[in-house]
């Protein structure tokens, strides 16, 4: 978090510098703002560290000591057969 932060910092002093540099020099600010927040959220995925191996599965409930408790999934409607 702290490496995009500095990068959105960065891409705020490009921003405001546009507008007191002149001529052509105007493009490297300006390029500095357009992708400077690609790189930063690449530099944040990459910098994630080790996910663990355990899969959280939305509708499981934690309790307080650790367990999970997982809903009864819905049994399928029956199919009604016309002839």
């Amino acid at each position: 978090m702290i490496k995009y932060s500095v990068a959105m910092g960065i891409r705020v002093l490009c921003i405001l510098s546009i507008l007191f540099i002149h001529g052509w020099w105007v493009l490297i600010p300006a390029a500095g703002a357009i992708f400077l927040p690609y790189f930063a959220v690449v530099m944040a995925n990459v910098g994630a560290g080790e996910r663990s191996g355990q899969v959280e599965r939305p509708g499981n409930i934690v309790r307080a000591d650790g367990t999970y408790e997982t809903p009864e999934p819905e049994p399928a409607p029956a199919e009604e057969k016309t002839a």
